[in-house]
């Protein structure tokens, strides 16, 4: 124990008393120094994850050393945006999306009919990888925003001359435009 007081604290490095102390993984803590070095949020003993020097709260903890990819949410249903770069993780750079006006079915659709044909892609578009939206038969890969390609569902799309958006896409390309847009009563001003 170091002179005049309790052992050092694992992140202000000051000298830690009994009564503010809180131990973990060997190491003394001051209470509020014992937050999550991400978010900062107060941990405890069932809230706190330690890697190496470093402690976490069990999301924080999860998100930069958990595993990654489809089905690692954070419980059931769960859809989060965070890309993880507040965790100092950079995210892949997704190919940039092209979208096609194909208008001539594959090959086998034209053979066999009665299959609906993806816009998108202009392929057959079977019922297990079958969604409708805009009125038209998609593949659920093929179900994303002609501009930012992120994923849709029918209640996150708008569309526009046979092609689907996102709604935050459409409004930046076919939403009203101009100064004072959205500034308040009598503010709007529609520009072409």
């Amino acid at each position: 124990m170091p002179f005049g007081g309790g052992n050092k604290c694992g992140v202000c490095q000051k000298a830690v008393y009994f009564a503010e102390e809180v131990q973990c993984d060997g190491k003394s803590f001051h209470k509020s120094c014992f937050l999550c070095m991400v978010c900062k949020k107060n941990l405890d003993s069932t809230t706190v994850a330690v890697h190496a020097d470093e402690i976490f709260c069990k999301a924080c903890y999860g998100k930069k050393y958990g595993p990654k990819g489809y089905g690692y949410g954070q419980g059931a249903g769960t859809l989060s945006m965070d890309k993880g770069e507040s965790l100092g993780i950079k995210p892949e750079e997704a190919a940039p999306h092209h979208p096609t006006t194909n208008p001539n079915p594959s090959k086998f659709a034209q053979k066999f009919g009665g299959s609906d044909v993806c816009p998108r892609c202009s392929k057959a578009v079977y019922a297990a990888e079958k969604v409708v939206g805009a009125g038209n038969s998609w593949h659920k890969s093929c179900f994303r925003c002609a501009k930012c390609g992120k994923g849709l569902e029918s209640t996150t799309l708008a569309d526009k001359d046979g092609e689907i958006y996102c709604k935050g896409c459409y409004a930046k390309n076919f939403g009203p435009k101009g100064f004072g847009f959205g500034q308040g009563a009598g503010a709007l001003a529609h520009a072409q």
